[in-house]
């Protein structure tokens, strides 16, 4: 019995830094994993929409149109650069009483305009096919994706949390968010891949 690959590149492809790693750390870094599962669950159930959405044609859609397909490229990956930039350049504050973590359905909302997600699940459907109609496979890929990113948001989330108390000075605030402001910008490239 062989592991579908499918389930590798999933793996990889939600693990890797991008907008839901970033906002999920800094918000386990913030407000502790406990406060944050709204969030997490939103991301898991988001994702896992936006990737069965992707199984019911979506994916065939772009690939008829690659103009529009390169146009959504350029704009995931202009955009992640903005976010890098955002983040590269962000100071540490001190946290007010009214800020909150997404709640569950800001989570799941932001899937639909979160680049990388789109990306990895539109790559997924056009590289890992399956014979199942398009029911399965929006049900095959929905299930990947949201099982699979479950663990990874756990990670992030975890460490995080972890990182609260390494990152209590301003030094170690600035050298965090600037290792994952160039490790977005370099999946801004990947988007390309």
């Amino acid at each position: 019995m062989t592991l579908d690959p499918l389930y590798a590149f999933v793996f990889f492809g939600l693990f890797s830094p991008g907008p839901n790693v970033i906002l999920l750390t800094a918000s386990g870094a913030r407000f502790g994993v406990k406060r944050t599962l709204p969030h997490l669950f939103g991301v898991v159930i988001g994702v896992g929409i936006t990737a069965g959405l992707t199984g019911l044609g979506i994916a065939a859609l772009l690939q008829q149109m690659p103009r529009l397909e390169f146009a959504l490229r350029v704009a995931a990956s202009a955009w992640m650069l903005y976010m890098a930039w955002g983040l590269w350049n962000s100071e540490r504050r001190k946290k007010a009483e009214a800020e909150r973590p997404m709640t569950l359905i800001e989570g799941a909302l932001f899937q639909w305009v979160n680049p990388k997600v789109w990306a990895v699940a539109l790559a997924a459907a056009s590289a890992y096919p399956s014979m199942m109609g398009p029911w399965g496979e929006a049900l095959r890929l929905g299930s990947a994706f949201s099982g699979l990113n479950l663990f990874c948001c756990l990670f992030w989330t975890s460490a995080g949390a972890l990182l609260t108390y390494l990152l209590a000075t301003p030094a170690a605030w600035r050298w965090f968010t600037r290792v994952m402001a160039l490790a977005l910008a370099s999946f801004s490239v990947m988007v390309f891949l």
